[in-house]
């Protein structure tokens, strides 16, 4: 599974809740966790790891942080090759969280079986502020931190993000995008 979406979407937190859920249910799960790397340095922080706390503690779970390096995409240019390791290593649930969201972003689409789009509730002009391309690669794309004074704007952005995606041509004949 794919994740991606906007800085403060809530990207680690949404996967370390959903990781937690699924090792309480018996799953072994893999997380690979792309940072940007510095253009200056070619540093990066690796600090998805620090977000996911209790999963990290998990024995079920394994988390490895992996900067870009440069690599366009959202992705490393090796977090294929990674996710069939993951899968030989007998993780059955794989978890990527690309870099962030953008025009280009989304080259793990095609390495997944599912690539969602996280988005939050009240960021301004969502419509504007995510790009068409990454929108139709999309299979699923979920509401974040839609609680509190966040329902009313949650359900606002839902129904333009359903509107705007009967638009967009089909990936699929068995698959209809989900918001």
């Amino acid at each position: 599974v794919g994740l991606s979406g906007p800085p403060g979407a809530g990207k680690s937190t949404f996967i370390e809740c959903l990781g937690k859920m699924l090792t309480e249910r018996k799953h072994k799960v893999s997380v690979l966790a792309v940072d940007p790397s510095s253009s200056t340095s070619g540093g990066s922080l690796l600090g998805d790891k620090t977000r996911m706390t209790e999963l990290s503690r998990d024995t079920s779970a394994y988390i490895r942080p992996s900067p870009t390096r440069g690599t366009l995409g959202g992705v490393t240019r090796t977090t294929n090759e990674a996710i069939l390791l993951c899968e030989g290593g007998g993780y059955d649930v794989v978890l990527v969280e690309t870099v962030g969201v953008g025009q280009s972003e989304f080259a793990v689409a095609d390495m997944v079986d599912m690539f969602i789009l996280l988005l939050p509730p009240a960021s301004g002009d969502e419509l504007q502020g995510i790009k068409r391309g990454i929108i139709e690669m999309a299979d699923l794309v979920a509401i974040n931190k839609a609680d509190g004074d966040l329902v009313v704007p949650a359900r606002r952005i839902q129904a333009e993000y359903i509107s705007a995606m009967k638009l967009l041509r089909k990936r699929s004949k068995v698959w209809r995008p989900k918001v």
